[in-house]
C-alpha cells in the first residue's frame, strides 16, 4: 500500500479497550499515512472502562502502530483526555519522539495552533466523575446494541441507523452542550491570539470559523473512531477532515458473524449485568 505523506494528523477518542472501538479501521487508516507529526488528542486508550477480559489483538496492533511511528521519525504527542486521565501524572514526559502532555501549542506555517482534549469544559467530568463514568459505560453498551441493530437491518436489506446520533440530535441539552463547548473553546483561543483551536471529546467532527467581538479563530474537532471514524489532516497549509470511507470500513458481519461467540457474550453481558 502506497502511503500518503501528511504534515500533521490529529486523532482523538479512539477508546481502545471498549466494545465500540473500530480498531481495525483505525489500523487501516494509520497504515495508509506517513505523518511528520501525529497528535493523539485524548481518550486513545479508555482506562475508565478498561477490562482485563477485553483488549483484542486488533487493539494491541493499533498501540504498536502508534509507537512504530515514533520509532521511525514521526513526532508523536499524546495529549491526555478524561478517559485516559491516569496518564496525566506523566505529563511533560518525553521519550525520543514520543511526548505526553495536557496540551500542545505548535506553529504551523506562521500560525499558532492550540491542541487540547476539551474535557476541562465538561462539568460532569469535573464535578461528578462517577456520573460521567456511568454515562461512558452506558454509551459503550449503546454502541454495541447499535451494531447488533444494524446487523439485523442489513439482513433485512435496510440502511444502517445511528441510535447515538439520533439521541444527541433530539436532546436539547446535548445540542446546547456541543454549541457551548465550541463557543467556549473558540472564545478562549481568540482571547489568547491563537489562529487554530483543535479539540476532541464531544465526538462531533468539524472544521469551522468562529467569531466574536474580539476577532475570529478556526475551530476544529477531530471527531472519534466510535461513530464517525474521522481524523484531521494538515498538509500544504490546508486543513482537511478525513472520513473513513464506507468501502474501507469493517462490516457489521465481521463483528457478529466472524466473532459470533464474542457477540453473544457481549449481548448477554448487556442483558444480565447487575441482575
Amino acid at each position: 500500500m502506497k502511503k500518503r505523506n501528511v504534515d500533521l494528523v490529529v486523532l482523538s477518542d479512539i477508546h481502545l479497550g471498549t466494545y465500540g472501538c473500530h480498531a481495525k479501521e483505525v489500523f487501516n487508516y494509520l497504515s495508509s499515512i506517513k505523518p511528520k507529526t501525529l497528535i493523539l488528542n485524548g481518550d486513545i486508550i479508555d482506562i475508565w472502562q478498561f477490562r482485563k477480559s477485553y483488549f483484542p489483538k486488533t487493539h494491541l496492533k493499533v498501540v504498536k502502530k502508534l509507537l512504530d511511528f515514533a520509532s521511525k521519525g514521526t513526532k508523536v504527542y499524546y495529549i491526555t483526555g478524561n478517559h485516559d486521565e491516569m496518564l496525566r501524572k506523566f505529563s511533560g514526559t518525553s521519550m525520543g519522539n514520543f511526548s505526553i502532555a495536557d496540551k500542545v501549542v505548535l506553529e504551523l506555517d506562521g500560525k499558532k495552533a492550540w491542541f487540547f482534549h476539551g474535557d476541562v469544559f465538561d462539568s460532569s467530568v469535573q464535578h461528578a466523575k462517577w456520573i460521567a463514568k456511568l454515562g461512558g459505560l452506558g454509551y459503550d453498551y449503546l454502541i454495541l446494541l447499535n451494531r447488533f441493530v444494524n446487523w439485523m437491518l442489513k439482513k433485512m436489506g435496510k440502511e444502517p441507523y445511528s441510535l447515538s446520533k439520533k439521541i444527541k440530535a433530539s436532546v436539547k441539552k446535548a445540542v446546547k452542550f456541543i454549541s457551548d463547548f465550541e463557543e467556549t473553546a473558540s472564545d478562549l483561543a481568540i482571547e489568547n491570539n491563537y489562529d487554530y483551536v483543535i479539540c476532541g471529546h464531544i465526538h462531533e467532527p468539524v472544521i469551522t470559523t468562529k467569531e466574536n467581538k474580539k476577532g475570529s479563530v478556526m475551530y476544529l474537532n477531530s471527531g472519534d473512531w466510535i461513530e464517525n471514524l474521522t481524523a484531521l489532516e494538515y498538509n500544504k497549509k490546508r486543513w482537511k477532515l478525513y472520513r473513513h470511507a464506507e468501502s474501507e470500513t469493517i462490516t457489521e458481519e465481521d463483528y457478529f458473524e466472524q466473532e459470533t461467540e464474542l457477540g453473544h457474550q457481549l449481548i448477554a453481558t448487556m442483558l444480565f449485568t447487575n441482575k
